[in-house]
């Protein structure tokens, strides 16, 4: 197939795609994520118990599955359910505006027993009957529950530490947890000093709440049991529970059947409940009053607390027409019960460590503003292709476009939900096949201007810059992949666009581009050098000792480090609730009020002591309000919106929420180090096999000067940290190592076409060919982190930011630091430092730049064996033989070759150059047609 006839074969495949792509841009849904239509996001965290001791992928599927179902049934629709690692589950519940009982379904873990409560109540000291003499106070009830002994025959929870205050009367700061560490949380989401009084209680022993209207003798709110965990029954050996009346007073209860296995358990622990109370009762006493009672217990909760009558079931009850839970329930409540038990007992605990509340209106503002950031910057880039690159610019806007229908289409067809780091990821994908295109148009001009006929220069523009350009999108990609594998659900967005992103831009920046100058290249636009951005007069080249003045970079890097450094140690990193944990609250207010007023009126629910500030946000409006307080449960949440609206008015759909446990902070730093160790242990590996062992060092050196200098910068100006700043890292990261590929690839391009030169000559000579290159990619980069620094919503700023930081500090490093890094090490090798004396020897010195006096000294010198250089030279067409490296447009015409007639210099030279290959093709057709040489 001829080059021409397989360029259109490209161009019509690229069409049927977009066609096809077009039709599934139409036809299918975007799928949007909760920061950018609304709603409610929970994270919650397995937890083991004693009847599952080990979290396991069973054990969270089987989560996962009640969650669903019991949300099903509670009528929450499009509820978004996932995994997160090995033992996290994130739930999502679009369009969700309270954090009440939409999302009980997902934070009640509905987790019912039953008790024979008499042998089970452990009452005050002394007290003749413990079982109708509950604790009016939380903390005396914790107390004595932690001076038992510790025991788990049938228990249902381990040990459990709560946190009191130390004055008198002790009021509960924190728990139950499960870990002594979640209990200490400070106001702003740090960790709170271990000050307060912690109670241990051991497992097998429960402290559970009654309320007056599930049990007469809770005469107020505050009503408490202490009781050893030894349930009888489960929720698991319950079915059918549905919600129904009672015939006799007309009241909403639950009733339920038995399985088989649960249906023996019932009838025995019944049969002995009535048995031991004939045998208490005293003569002449009412059976009703001196029968024991068989509890419910749900969540920790004593819901119903029935007695067995020995009178009326004297051998129990057989469970054969099952039973029924009742209380001081209304029909919702009941009916919400029976939901609940339908689910069946989870046997795992499911924690609550994250929830983010965000409003429709305020999705919509970040929605608007990421898709008027990435379409701003799609526009400024195509402006500057087209202005530097000129008739080539046009091509790059026709290859983006092609990029862009094409990776929308894919979003929508894998599907891919967007989210807002998901379009930061997409804005950075545009830099990404932006940058191709430019690696290859450089080359291009490079080429035009040694002297190759256009349409020469193109196709050489391709064959040199490919391997470039897939090894820099293949370190993107891992990144990306990494990235994608090991972070929390939010960056994963980021990741997935960005790693989506870098595969198609190889498609349309470099197959599209290609076969369409193929196709169209041969007409009169492209016999223009102007219109290329290629003049046929030689520019300029950067004439700069990059190894020679590194001394000053390291200077400079190291005085920029250790200020930085200085910024860490005083003023350390302002952790953001992401990592340290914490609720924090935006809200709206109808009527005006102060800070004060907002703190005097959220007393009442604990608050007191939180920070609230008046803040600025368009979304939100002039009158609106952040508190930033210790972890809140859902609940409490709703009791915040509640009373702010009750005293002030909450404007409609502006009551914003986000709420981190110690846990997922921990598990999002873990997350982000992970990723940027394992990020640098492979790039380092696919760098070593692509160039050699030696190139790898520099480029941990340049990536750990970005990462440290960003980190510094974040210190000084005091940004916060969040998950946003993690994935602007690690693109950090990708784009430091994307820059330092282009340079090295270069280095090592012209490493066989130096034989005699000393390696900090190949160095500069490659600087020289790449920086234009490099400024030009960091300039484009610098467009689109502008627009999201301007165009951007909160999260999308905090990225820039970081960005912004580290783009400078990428490009800079990758020149400044990365090479003559590389340059010190390589130059100690034995035949890079046999290079070095011998030009010593002949000039005195090693001038920065292979000139042509330095030509006619070292030829008047032979050349030595062990000279030659360490990498095979690439097989390519014979060039002819250079004897010392010269910048191209500084050679003169061969003295015994004459100059072709009516051809330039440049011509003439790549006439020359084409030559041997020329040869080489008729060898091969005489051979092939068997015709006599």
């Amino acid at each position: 197939m001829g080059a021409r006839r397989r360029n259109l074969f490209i161009l019509l495949f690229v069409v049927g795609l977009m066609l096809a792509s077009a039709v599934a841009i139409a036809s299918k849904p975007t799928r949007l994520g909760l920061d950018l239509r609304g709603g409610i996001e929970l994270v919650l965290q397995g937890r083991p118990t004693p009847q599952q001791p080990e979290v396991d992928s069973a054990a969270i599927d089987r989560a996962i599955d009640l969650i669903r179902d019991g949300c099903d049934q509670l009528g929450v629709a499009e509820i978004e359910i996932a995994r997160l690692g090995s033992d996290q589950i994130s739930v999502g519940i679009p369009g969700a505006t309270s954090v009440g009982r939409t999302t009980e379904c997902a934070t009640k873990p509905a987790r019912l027993f039953f008790y024979d409560w008499e042998p089970n109540v452990i009452g005050k000291p002394g007290s003749p009957q413990p079982a109708e003499d509950p604790f009016s106070n939380i903390y005396d009830a914790v107390r004595l529950a932690s001076k038992q002994k510790a025991e788990c025959d049938g228990c249902t929870s381990g040990p459990r530490y709560y946190l009191f205050e130390e004055k008198p009367p002790h009021r509960l700061i924190a728990g139950p947890e499960s870990a002594r560490s979640d209990l200490f949380i400070t106001a702003t989401g740090r960790k709170r000093p271990h000050k307060g009084i912690v109670v241990r209680v051991p497992r097998g022993t429960l402290v559970t709440s009654g309320t007056p209207q599930a049990d007469p003798v809770c005469t107020s709110k505050d009503c408490y049991f202490v009781l050893h965990d030894r349930p009888s029954l489960s929720g698991s050996d319950l079915k059918d529970p549905k919600q129904e009346f009672d015939p006799s007073t007309n009241q909403p209860n639950v009733t339920f059947g038995f399985t088989d296995s649960g249906r023996g358990k019932f009838q025995d622990v019944t049969r002995e409940i009535a048995q031991r109370g004939a045998a208490n009762a005293l003569p002449g006493e009412n059976p009703a009053a001196a029968s024991d009672h068989f509890a419910v217990v749900l969540d920790n909760e004593v819901v119903s607390r029935p007695i067995i009558n020995y009178a009326e079931n004297p051998d129990g009850i057989d469970g054969r027409t099952g039973a029924q839970i009742s209380g001081d329930f209304t029909s919702g409540q009941a009916q919400d019960l029976a939901e609940f038990l339908k689910r069946g007992a989870l046997q795992i605990d499911l924690k609550l460590i994250s929830q983010s509340q965000i409003s429709a209106s305020l999705g919509k503002e970040a929605l608007d503003q990421g898709l008027k950031a990435a379409i701003i910057g799609l526009i400024l880039v195509i402006l500057f292709l087209i202005a530097y690159y000129r008739f080539l610019g046009v091509v790059a806007t026709l290859g983006l476009a092609v990029f862009a229908v094409i990776f929308f289409a894919l979003v929508k067809l894998i599907p891919i939900t967007l989210t807002l780091p998901g379009i930061a990821g997409l804005i950075l994908t545009i830099g990404v096949a932006a940058d191709a295109n430019v690696v290859i148009f450089e080359r291009i001009k490079e080429e035009a201007r040694a002297g190759r006929s256009l349409s020469s220069a193109i196709a050489a523009g391709y064959g040199r810059g490919i391997a470039t350009i897939i090894d820099a999108n293949v370190i993107t990609f891992l990144t990306a992949f990494i990235l994608f594998v090991l972070a929390t659900s939010g960056v994963k967005g980021f990741a997935l666009t960005l790693g989506l992103g870098t595969i198609a831009s190889l498609l349309t920046a470099v197959v599209f581009t290609q076969a369409f100058l193929g196709v169209f290249g041969r007409g009169r636009v492209l016999n223009s050098r102007w219109m290329l951005g290629a003049p046929a007069e030689q520019r300029t080249r950067w004439h700069f000792d990059f190894t020679g003045l590194s001394r000053y970079f390291f200077s400079m890097s190291g005085i920029i480090l250790t200020v930085g450094a200085l910024s860490l140690a005083i003023n350390q990193l302002n952790f953001g609730i992401d990592f340290e944990s914490g609720t924090r609250i935006e809200a709206s207010l109808s009527r005006a009020a102060s800070v004060e007023d907002v703190r005097n009126t959220l007393s009442r629910e604990g608050l007191g002591g939180a920070e609230i500030q008046a803040i600025e946000n368009p979304a939100l409006g002039s009158n609106a309000f952040q508190i930033e307080s210790s972890q809140l449960r859902p609940a409490q949440i709703s009791n915040v919106q509640d009373t702010l609206n009750q005293r002030f008015g909450v404007a409609p759909d502006a009551f914003d929420s986000i709420s981190i446990g110690p846990t997922f902070g921990e598990t999002i730093a873990r997350s982000a180090a992970m990723a940027i160790i394992f990020s640098l242990l492979v790039i380092s590996g696919y760098i070593a096999l692509r160039f050699e062992a030696k190139y790898a060092v520099p480029v941990l050196i340049a990536v750990a000067h970005d990462v440290l200098i960003t980190a510094g910068v974040y210190s000084l100006f005091g940004r916060e940290v969040t998950s946003a700043t993690v994935a602007a890292f690690l693109t950090i990261l990708g784009y430091s190592l994307y820059d330092t590929i282009i340079v090295f690839d270069r280095i090592r391009e012209n490493v066989p076409r130096m034989p005699r030169a000393a390696f900090s000559q190949i160095v500069n000579r490659s600087m020289s060919e790449v920086l234009t290159r490099s400024l030009i990619t960091g300039l484009s980069s610098v467009f689109l982190v502008t627009v999201l620094l301007i165009f951007g919503g909160e999260t999308l700023k905090d990225f820039a930011f970081a960005m912004m930081v580290g783009i400078a500090s990428g490009t800079y490093s990758s020149i400044f630091i990365a090479s003559p890094v590389l340059t010190a090490w390589k130059e100690r090798e034995d035949a890079f430092r046999g290079r070095r004396k011998r030009i010593e020897d002949a000039m005195g010195e090693v001038p920065a730049f292979a000139e042509e006096i330095a030509v006619a000294k070292l030829n008047e010198a032979p050349a030595e064996t062990e000279l030659e250089p360490e990498e095979p030279a690439p097989a390519e067409p014979e060039p002819e033989p250079e004897p010392v490296a010269v910048e191209p447009d500084r050679v003169s015409p061969s003295a015994t070759e004459p100059e072709p007639e009516g051809l330039g210099a440049g011509e003439a030279r790549a006439e020359r150059r084409d030559k041997p290959a020329k040869r080489r093709r008729q060898r091969q057709r005489r051979r092939k047609h068997g015709r006599p040489r």
